[in-house]
């Protein structure tokens, strides 16, 4: 085993030191001369404006959340930099200007407290909705300060639940009763940084009082609780992130005042995501499962009835079997139904699964499902809106579409599985001319002879003359996928001006199930970058662009994959947009949330696996024989999930090596990079800028 940390291999360590004078300095001087040249650009002073003028447009649509009689909006524009909380009825909510009821203004806060704030969302205590758990960040960090609110008095609680700022799990388990996860002191964190204890809390006691429940492991990403209040039942989970694909979880029973309780685990395959339903119990699949004869595939989804999987008796029954393209994007239940939202070659579509009724003879009654009319190809979303604590909800078998593409305006729809027709409740108007513009999908051969898709999304009079500017986005991890969206930004800032768009679907994401995912994890993490640049090696091939004229962009893993594929394959790109990256791979598990990413790149304190890593980690393969592309690195000194210490070095260590390479950390924004619509203009109006200085011109040779 390495244990030793090789900081002597390291000379840019200090860059580490997020808040140390020497580092800022550093970071001051890179933003003044990225600043200074990007700013000048005659695109940024363009860009800068109508980016904006997108980002604070009033007639987006406001994203709600019901709880009881209202929907709940978060909400930011030119008037409210930091946002307004508020909310309204869907009887308001269907009109064009609905009148809303404003709970807590950001912007007035943040000036009264002469604090930095950035809103991080809210817990509400149901039933009754009266009280709120909010979140708020100090310059978007992960880290937030926890703060009851009176949803009645629009005020906090004087002397309510408060806990400082911390990485916290804060559930509700009664009006005076919290469950709680933070950083309790010393060993209370788990190696991730996140907590490792649920205690409960009594209202008007000290946090220190608390009264331990369970605790988790240093290793495991995190301890978490989930609290589930249903007119029928209170039921709570404990459970142990174990990695960040493997869980357990425990029911757990209250002791009162006579004890701690009492815990009893969900038996399950640990790799299993589980979700609870009234009396059913749902399991996702990401490896293959043998129950008794039945073999359940890799990304299926089960159902069972909890009672039965409690007593060691479960019928699971498969309501979801995924194809090689076709896998189960997310679910949501209605009183009476399970909507299965489907991802079919990165299409959404949606069944409806009827529950057996309460008279179907045993756990194996069939659930009958069919497919659900509603807008496509493109990218869905949907919400059930069914309220257990309405008894005659007229909204329990409805449920909140979304619904976007590429070239189409996002819309959100109100369906219904009673027979009442699709309802449009909002539509945002067109942010760009789409007209002449067109998308496609394709599939490029990688390295090992899997076939990539990728779209491609063509500007109005674009030719394949292997001369247009072209932007690949990818990101390639996690489980995430990548599906079709609409963006006036990229409307504005690239389209409008004859750019091409490339959304690549590349292993390590989700777009067709676990299996996507777990060919490029841990020793196999290579594919994702030869995929990425098999989709670059097409588009060369195919003559939509060449290697001067093409610029690739990612964030965060995504800006693993962009570092990993510019220092492999430098002379594919003249362009490279790195955002809030992970990059020093020899040290990512010792920063931050770092260890918890294990699971996905490996351990690089393990010979084995740190063997593997080395050959692409961006921080170890740079060179001084290497020609490589201009470089803008992002990042945020407020960015407590990725460290920024990864861009500050791999800057420091181009530059130590004579190349010439761009960088902008901006003090606030967190791991999104940005707090608030002026931050965020600004930040994209460089991006945009520094793409069309390295790729509108092109170069006359690759």
């Amino acid at each position: 085993m390495m244990s030793a940390d090789p900081s002597a291999e390291d000379p840019f360590l200090w860059l580490e030191d997020v808040l140390g004078e020497r580092a800022l300095a550093w970071v001051g001087a890179r933003n003044r001369e990225s600043q200074s040249e990007l700013t000048a650009l005659p695109s940024y002073a363009e860009l800068r404006p109508r980016l904006l003028a997108v980002l604070n447009a009033r007639d987006c649509i406001p994203q709600v959340t019901r709880r009881g009689e209202f929907f709940y909006n978060f909400w930011q524009d030119a008037g409210h930099q930091r946002g307004l909380w508020r909310r309204t009825t869907l009887a308001q909510y269907r009109q064009p200007e609905p009148a809303w009821q404003t709970l807590l203004d950001l912007d007035a806060l943040a000036a009264a407290e002469g604090e930095d704030w950035v809103w991080k969302g809210a817990t509400c205590l149901a039933p009754g909705w009266r009280r709120a758990l909010v979140q708020l960040s100090r310059g978007g960090a992960d880290a937030t300060v926890v703060r009851e609110f009176d949803l009645d008095a629009l005020q906090f609680v004087a002397d309510g639940f408060a806990l400082p700022e911390a990485k916290s799990d804060v559930s509700w388990l009664d009006a005076d009763t919290l469950l709680v996860g933070t950083d309790f002191g010393p060993g209370t964190l788990t190696d991730s940084g996140y907590p490792r204890l649920i205690k409960r809390w009594r209202r008007g006691t000290p946090l220190a009082s608390a009264q331990t429940l369970f605790a988790g492991e240093p290793g495991d990403v995190s301890a978490w609780s989930s609290v589930e209040v249903h007119p029928k039942r209170r039921r709570v989970l404990l459970g142990r992130s174990v990695d960040f694909y493997n869980t357990r979880a425990w029911l757990w029973l209250d002791g009162g005042e006579a004890g701690p309780g009492t815990l009893t685990e969900l038996p399950k395959p640990q790799d299993a995501e589980l979700d609870l339903h009234d009396d059913w119990v749902a399991l996702k699949l990401r490896s293959a499962w043998r129950v008794g004869a039945d073999l359940h595939p890799s990304g299926a989804l089960l159902v069972a009835k909890l009672d039965a999987l409690l007593a060691g008796r479960a019928d699971w029954q498969r309501v979801f079997t995924p194809g090689e393209r076709r896998s189960l994007d997310h679910w949501a239940w209605t009183r009476s139904q399970l909507l299965l939202n489907v991802l079919d070659q990165v299409s959404n579509r949606v069944e409806a699964c009827a529950l057996p009724g309460e008279d179907a003879v045993g756990d194996q009654a069939p659930w009958a499902c069919r497919a659900v009319d509603l807008p496509g190809p493109g990218a869905l979303s949907v919400v059930a809106l069914n309220d257990p604590w309405t008894d005659a909800d007229p909204l329990a078998e409805q449920f909140l579409v979304h619904y976007t593409d590429f070239l189409t305006p996002d819309r959100l729809m109100l369906a219904s599985l009673d027979g009442a027709p699709l309802q449009t409740l909002k539509q945002r108007p067109a942010q760009f001319d789409a007209s002449g513009m067109c998308v496609e999908q394709r599939l490029a051969r990688s390295a090992d002879g899997t076939q990539v898709p990728y779209f491609i999304v063509w500007p109005a009079g674009a030719m394949a003359d292997g001369d247009n500017p072209t932007l690949l986005y990818g990101y390639g991890g996690f489980e995430v996928s990548l599906q079709p969206w609409y963006s006036g930004v990229f409307g504005q800032a690239w389209f409008a001006r004859g750019g091409v768009l490339v959304v690549a679907n590349i292993r390590g994401g989700g777009e067709f199930g676990p299996a996507w995912h777990q060919a490029a994890v841990k020793a196999h993490k290579q594919r994702s970058y030869d995929d990425f640049i098999a989709v670059a090696e097409d588009l060369k091939r195919s003559g939509v662009t060449r290697p001067a004229r093409l610029g690739i962009m990612g964030g965060s893993n995504g800006g693993l994959l962009v570092g990993a594929t510019f220092t492999q394959r430098p002379e594919l790109f003249g362009a490279v947009v790195c955002q809030v990256p992970l990059l020093d791979m020899r040290r990512y598990h010792r920063l931050l949330a770092g260890a918890s990413w294990m699971a996905e790149y490996g351990d690089p304190d393990q010979p084995e696996d740190w063997a593997v890593i080395r050959r692409y980690s961006p921080y170890h393969q740079l060179s001084a024989n290497r020609v490589y592309p201009r470089v803008l690195l992002t990042t945020s000194t407020r960015d407590d999930r990725v460290h920024p210490g990864h861009a500050r070095k791999m800057v420091a260590r181009l530059q130590a090596l004579g190349h010439a390479v761009l960088y902008y950390e901006n003090v606030a924004g967190g791991h999104g990079g940005a707090a608030d619509n002026e931050q965020r203009a600004h930040l994209q109006a460089l991006e945009y800028s520094y793409l069309w200085a390295q790729l509108g011109q092109g170069s006359a040779a690759d």
